[in-house]
């Protein structure tokens, strides 16, 4: 059982939080959170899915990920909100630097959420419970809206904490409080159980966190494959992961981009994943590196999380053969649901001058070498005009 105690904190529904905020800001006289608002879609063509909800909207029924024209069933005067991913970006960046100056060691995972260390700060407080406090309190009073805070000896279940009764609570579920707190709970609320998990677990039979951490894990690996076995783990308190203050980005160079409208064929997926692994070449060519490694990543509407990645057979810059790789990787990871995010990442990165060792068998080279000489030509065909001076054809 690991020693230290973990806090993960989670703004209460970041994105329509922050849109009121800003609005009442700019002289808006209606809070948003207090009436039934969303923040998602096109306010003009009312299509898009809901991205955020307030807690009057949720009365109705509305939840997050559904379409809006379902939401807007449920409830004919609710109000819709753009998003404004610029101005979450700063209020994130504000609410980061708040919180590594109550405590350093954090690990921002999205932009309205991180995991903490409790055992720098141990000392300055009567319990894990005070420092809880204090930080909701701190962040209410300086940002004026609300966040929660899930205490444990285990990162999982520290989010797992943070995610119940809202909004501005704290909650603890340390590991012997497994069996009273987090197994009564329905499957779907178990972190990365996604709706087409937990539909395969109910026709297991499984439909509590507790029947799911009682079943034999092979037989979970035989319908969710290695997924079914994190399920196993997570129902448990299996997790013995660490709060990573590094940032790993600074490791690889990526690129992901949350989609307008979910992606629900390959085709529309592999588009955006073209123009990922252009950005990403293209960085990777300006700072004169070259990629040994590349991940892919997906983001389901149901805000699952799946990725994958593996070794390039050889170091590369070049957009063609990142696609390449990427769009083999998606093949692997997608279960045919939609879409919501998509992202590409390289880590293992050398210098584009260090030898690279060829198989007797690597029949690329004269290929990589043209590409290499047309991604240059294109860098600077962009680097002069613009980065739309030029654009594939698949993209107009």
């Amino acid at each position: 059982m690991q020693d230290a105690i973990i806090f993960h904190i989670d703004v209460n529904s970041a994105f329509l939080s922050w849109t009121a905020l800003h609005r009442l800001e700019h002289g808006d006289p209606v809070d948003l959170r207090t009436i039934p608002a969303i923040v998602g879609g096109d306010t003009a063509t009312r299509h898009g899915v809901v991205l955020a909800k307030s807690i009057p909207a949720k009365a109705y029924g509305i939840t997050t990920g559904e379409p809006v024209v379902n939401a807007l069933r449920k409830c004919p005067h609710l109000v819709m909100a753009a998003p404004d991913h610029n101005m979450y970006r700063t209020k994130s960046q504000l609410l980061m630097e708040h919180l590594s100056n109550i405590c350093p060691d954090i690990e921002q995972v999205s932009i309205d959420e991180c995991y903490m260390d409790y055992t720098p700060i141990a000392a300055n407080y009567a319990s894990p419970c005070e420092a809880a406090a204090y930080i909701r309190h701190s962040v209410f009073e300086k940002f004026k809206f609300t966040v929660n805070v899930g205490i444990s000896d285990r990162k999982v279940l520290a989010k797992m904490a943070s995610d119940f009764q809202k909004p501005d609570k704290t909650h603890t579920l340390y590991h012997n409080e497994i069996a009273q707190k987090m197994w009564p709970l329905p499957v779907s609320a178990l972190f990365t159980c996604g709706r087409s998990s937990a539909e395969t677990l109910r026709k297991l039979g499984i439909l509590t966190i507790g029947d799911l951490a009682h079943t034999d894990p092979a037989i979970l690996e035989a319908h969710l494959k290695s997924h079914g076995r994190s399920l196993w783990q997570y129902a448990n308190g299996i997790d013995d992961s660490t709060v990573v203050t590094e940032p790993s980005r600074a490791k690889g160079i990526g690129s992901s981009t949350t989609l307008s409208c979910d992606a629900l064929t390959r085709e529309d997926a592999c588009k955006v994943l073209l123009s990922l692994c252009e950005s990403v070449g293209r960085r990777l060519r300006a700072s004169h590196q070259l990629a040994g490694q590349i991940c892919t990543e997906i983001r389901y509407n149901d805000f699952r999380n799946v990725s994958h990645q593996m070794p390039l057979d050889t170091p590369t810059a070049s957009v063609n053969l990142l696609y390449e790789d990427a769009c083999a990787l998606f093949d692997e990871l997608w279960d045919s649901s939609p879409i919501r995010l998509l992202g590409v990442r390289t880590s293992k990165l050398v210098p584009e001058d260090e030898p690279i060792q060829l198989s007797l068998f690597d029949f690329a080279a004269p290929r990589s070498e043209k590409q290499q000489k047309l991604d240059a030509a294109l860098d600077d065909i962009r680097a002069k005009y613009g980065k739309d001076a030029i654009k594939r054809g698949r993209f107009l």
